[in-house]
């Protein structure tokens, strides 16, 4: 099995996931908000999360936690929305996630959860994909096959806009990641949206033409470190250690020497794929190297302008619960304070402080 088709999975839990574990989610909060020295941190298969695999078995994460008297065990789920899951009931005090995926998932579950560190956000590993045609403009009246609720589904919504379009001019398919490549090679199917390394195969047959991709909505699909907002705020040495591992790791992996090509080969071993196919994957990714650049895009416009965006798609698709009157439901807060929808309902949290730290060599 391709590790890809089996872990790049973008999508949001379903309700009636996060109604069973709001018992747990609750009981969770109890234990969580207190000081420790032992940390959990879950992450899955994606080229912006492949660095916390390097950390944990080079040793970097291992180092810095040493340093703030902590432990912190670093934890690969092969299942993305699992790895969600089990952080939104309380099993990890962090995890990677996609911003929409934190706002429609724990923090619409009512878990606080706070963005700790913005690594990147896709700059076209993302895109719409039809047969036979090169102009946007001709997905109209055709079946759309993507993961349906998922960051190629706000894409699609994008991608529309873009040209005075919306769904009611196309049909979306729900198909599974494992199942998009197959389902474009069939007669019937002329128009998908995914995310790579799928992109890369439909985009390389003869007949396909990349319309729309994720560089066209620069810094819409973020790829973030989550964390337990309580557990953070009990426990700031935490968010140190985390931050400080990984713009070390950044520093090794981006650097052109022996060192930096052996950690993005041992990388893209770890995705399936090798050196040559993990560069060209960060090749579509706008990482944040520096702690600095990092500080200047969560602390700019972007943010709020993107969040504006994703939840009124989601609440338009019904991913912030069944209680959700309107998209101010869930609150979201940013690094300079101000906020959007709930204050009484704060839940996700944009957090510039450590990166900060990390920009001012304060850590």
């Amino acid at each position: 099995m391709n590790p890809f088709r089996f872990a790049f999975r973008r999508l949001p839990l379903k309700f009636l996931m996060l109604v069973v574990l709001s018992g747990v989610i609750a009981a969770a909060g109890t234990t969580q908000a207190q000081e420790r020295d032992s940390f959990r941190i879950a992450w899955s298969i994606y080229v912006g999360w492949m660095p916390w695999g390097f950390g944990a078995e080079s040793g970097i994460v291992a180092k810095w936690a040493d340093k703030y008297g902590i432990d912190i065990e670093i934890v690969q789920i092969n299942d993305y929305i699992e790895s969600i899951n089990l952080y939104t009931a309380g099993g990890f005090d962090g995890v990677s996630a996609t911003n929409m995926d934190a706002l429609t998932i724990p923090a619409a579950g009512g878990v606080d959860t706070t963005a700790l560190i913005v690594g990147d956000f896709s700059d076209g590993n993302d895109g719409l994909i039809l047969k036979g045609s090169d102009k946007l403009e001709d997905v109209r009246g055709r079946n759309v096959h993507l993961v349906e609720l998922s960051v190629s589904h706000y894409l699609l919504a994008r991608a529309l806009d873009s040209v005075g379009m919306s769904e009611r001019d196309i049909r979306v398919v729900n198909t599974s990641d494992a199942d998009i490549v197959a389902a474009f090679g069939s007669r019937d199917v002329n128009a998908v949206v995914t995310w790579n390394p799928q992109l890369g195969e439909i985009r390389a047959r003869d007949d396909a033409t990349v319309v729309f991709d994720s560089s066209q909505i620069p810094g819409e699909i973020m790829d973030l470190l989550v964390v337990n907002t309580a557990v953070l705020e009990a426990n700031p040495a935490l968010g140190k250690a985390l931050t400080g591992a990984w713009y070390e790791i950044m520093d090794v992996m981006r650097g052109d020497d022996e060192a930096g090509r052996a950690a993005r080969a041992s990388m893209g071993e770890a995705g399936g794929t090798d050196l040559a196919g993990y560069e060209a994957q960060l090749a579509s990714t706008r990482m944040f190297y520096d702690a600095a650049a990092a500080v200047e895009f969560v602390t700019g416009s972007g943010p709020m302008e993107t969040m504006e965006k994703v939840r009124q798609f989601a609440f338009e698709h019904g991913l912030l619960g069944e209680r959700a009157p309107s998209p101010d439901f869930v609150g979201i807060q940013f690094a300079d304070g101000s906020i959007l929808g709930s204050s009484e309902n704060l839940r996700f949290r944009f957090n510039a402080d450590y990166m900060r730290m990390a920009a001012d060599g304060k850590l």
